[in-house]
């Protein structure tokens, strides 16, 4: 028998415990789960353990589809993303994606500096295109935490207007209505700014990028 680490038998018990005060409160909570999922809500957010998306938004299982990864990216060529975008607005039809930044970013306070870090530089390099973009703004902050907030606050409404230039977002434009939200929250006070970084049709996005359907 392999003797488990507490620190992650913890995790078995706390399931265990879930599990149960679920069932305490609603003895059919996960058979009503169990027959499928119709969440408003697609959530982009940073992988950061400190932001869950459920908890800071006092959602329940079931209310909120999810995606994360270092520093709330939008790229065009992660397929990852891009599948879970479609299957959240083709057949999920949520009708709010919200991306969510977070302040205290690794992934921006990594992407400002020069480091040669590994693999993730080449993830990295799209927070540094967002900053090569507004470097006039943001070397006009000397104070670095406040430069990083203000990055953090431009890679989350960039990140949205690169959801809104894709085809699985404007062709679903076309019949029915879909929201592209940017938020930061703020790890510090629990609580979310909203950008008003809100898209809901091709007008809002330059012409270049926008699809013939």
């Amino acid at each position: 028998m392999i003797d488990m680490d507490s620190s992650y038998k913890r995790l078995i018990d706390g399931n265990r415990h879930f599990s149960m005060s679920k069932k305490l409160d609603d003895p059919e909570y996960f058979k009503k789960l169990s027959l499928g999922q119709k969440p408003d809500y697609l959530w982009i957010g940073c992988s950061d353990s400190r932001v869950p998306a459920n908890e800071v938004t006092s959602t329940e299982s079931g209310e909120m589809f999810v995606h994360r990864n270092i520093a709330n990216l939008v790229v065009h060529t992660d397929l990852n993303l891009l599948s879970v975008v479609e299957y959240a607005v083709n057949v999920l039809e949520v009708k709010h994606i919200i991306v969510c930044g977070h302040y205290g970013c690794g992934g921006i306070r990594a992407a400002m500096g020069n480091d040669l870090l590994g693999f993730v530089d080449n993830w990295l390099r799209n927070i540094k295109d967002v900053y090569f973009k507004h470097q006039t703004e943001l070397e006009r902050i000397s104070d670095f935490e406040k430069r990083a907030d203000r990055l953090t606050e431009l890679n989350v409404v960039e990140q949205v207007r690169n959801l809104a230039k894709t085809g699985i977002v404007q062709k679903a434009w076309k019949t029915r209505q879909l929201h592209l939200h940017g938020w930061v929250y703020g790890i510090n006070s629990g609580l979310i700014t909203d950008l008003s970084v809100i898209h809901d049709g091709n007008e809002d996005i330059d012409a270049i990028y926008r699809f013939n359907l």
